[in-house]
């Protein structure tokens, strides 16, 4: 599943399309990410209190206990595609939902078992879009042995079934686009 994607508009190109009405100051000087990796850190546009909100975020919201029980860390999940289950309930709600501006996404090759990574975006000029994603504020885990506890807002996309560009190399599924 979509591990990598890439976002390299500018602020101004996804207030444009998404209407945001501020920027925190880590996203106020937002800089082209080309690669943005799971575990990493993205922008996203959030509902808040005062309105739509670009923001930065750490991507892969807290997993299920259930799949922690052997590990001291949570890495997070980044692709959330089976949201009737209890666990993504709390985070299905208006003030949890957001936009996650990209330009690509990337996929392993599945299909042909190469694993060879193949980028899908709009055309090829790379226009911006959004995934659909969920968001929580203020998680404390231990996202890395090494860095210890942390407290980070996290992100992930939802996900459906692959349309027949994807499926030719993810069989599975792929990000909701909007």
């Amino acid at each position: 599943m979509c591990n990598l994607y890439s976002m390299t508009s500018n602020k101004d190109a996804i207030r444009e399309l998404a209407r945001f009405m501020n920027a925190t100051s880590a996203a106020d000087n937002l800089k082209r990410m080309p690669a943005i990796f799971a575990n990493g850190h993205g922008p996203i546009v959030r509902n808040t209190s005062g309105g739509r909100e670009l923001a930065i975020a750490r991507w892969g919201m807290p997993s299920h206990p259930y799949a922690l029980r052997d590990k001291n860390y949570d890495s997070g999940v980044t692709n959330v595609r089976e949201t009737e289950k209890r666990h993504w309930e709390p985070w299905l709600g208006i003030e949890n939902r957001c936009v996650v501006p990209a330009n690509a996404f990337c996929e392993p090759d599945q299909a042909s078992g190469s694993k060879e990574n193949t980028w899908f975006a709009l055309d090829e000029s790379r226009p911006l879009f959004f995934f659909a994603g969920i968001w929580t504020p203020q998680h404390t885990s231990v996202r890395k042995v090494k860095d210890g506890e942390t407290t980070d807002d996290l992100y992930a996309f939802l996900t459906t079934d692959a349309n027949e560009e994807v499926k030719a190399i993810h069989p599975r599924a792929m990000p909701v686009f909007l």
